[in-house]
C-alpha cells in the first residue's frame, strides 16, 4: 500500500508545470502558446524573461529530487524497497511530461531528469549535469544537450551502482527523453533548431 500512494503522491508532484505557474506569477503569456509551445525552462526563456525561466528550471528540478528524497528519506519508516524509489522516481517524471493538473500536455523533462538523478545519488546527477552544460556551452543547442545527457545518464548509473531497479528506471527516463526530443532530431538534422537564448518570433 505505501507504493501505491507515494507513487501516486510522486506523480501529482510531478504534475505540476513551472512552466505555466511561473509564466502567470511573472505576468507572462502560457508557454504553449508562442515559440515550441512546450511548457519548460528553455521555452519560457524565449519570452525574454529570465527570471520566469529560471524559477520554472529550478521549480522542475526540485519537484523531481524532492520526490525521489521523500521515499528515499523515509524508506526504512515506510519499509519500502529499492523498486518502489524507482517507481517514484518514474511516476514524478511521467507527471511532467503528462501532468492531470493540465490535460496530459507536459514538458519534455529534462529539468525535472535532473533533479531525479540528484535525488538518486548526487554524484549521477553532477555527472548528467556536467555533460549536459559541456554540451550546451559547446554547441548552444539545448535539445542536443539533453540527448547526449540522456543517452550518458544510464551509463554513469550503472558505473556507480551496477544493475539494480534504479537502473531501469533511469533508462526508462533516458528513453522517455529521447522520444520527446524526436521533433527536436529532425530540427537539428535539419539545421532549425533554436539556439539557447533566441526569442520566440510568435510571441
Amino acid at each position: 500500500m505505501n507504493t501505491v500512494w507515494m507513487t501516486v503522491a510522486a506523480y501529482l508532484i510531478g504534475s505540476i508545470s513551472f512552466a505555466v505557474v511561473s509564466s502567470k506569477l511573472f505576468g507572462l503569456a502560457d508557454p504553449r502558446t508562442y515559440g515550441s509551445k512546450n511548457p519548460g525552462a528553455t521555452n519560457v526563456l524565449r519570452s525574454g524573461n529570465k527570471g520566469a525561466a529560471i524559477a520554472t528550471l529550478l521549480g522542475d528540478a526540485v519537484k523531481g529530487w524532492f520526490a525521489v528524497w521523500l521515499a528515499i528519506h523515509f524508506q526504512s519508516q515506510l519499509n519500502i524497497g529499492d523498486a518502489t524509489i524507482a517507481l517514484v522516481a518514474i511516476a514524478v517524471f511521467l507527471g511532467h511530461l503528462w501532468p492531470v493538473f493540465f490535460r496530459f500536455v507536459g514538458g519534455k523533462g529534462v529539468a525535472t531528469a535532473a533533479g531525479v538523478l540528484l535525488g538518486l545519488d548526487i554524484w549521477l546527477g553532477v555527472a548528467t549535469l556536467v555533460t549536459w552544460l559541456a554540451v550546451a556551452f559547446a554547441f548552444r543547442y539545448s535539445s542536443l544537450a539533453a540527448l547526449v545527457a540522456a543517452i550518458f545518464a544510464p551509463f554513469y548509473y550503472g558505473l556507480l551502482f551496477g544493475v539494480d531497479a534504479q537502473l531501469f528506471a533511469v533508462f526508462a527516463m533516458s528513453a522517455l527523453l529521447v522520444f520527446r526530443h524526436s521533433k527536436n532530431i529532425s530540427n537539428l538534422i535539419a539545421g532549425k533548431e533554436s539556439r539557447i537564448g533566441s526569442k520566440s518570433k510568435g510571441k
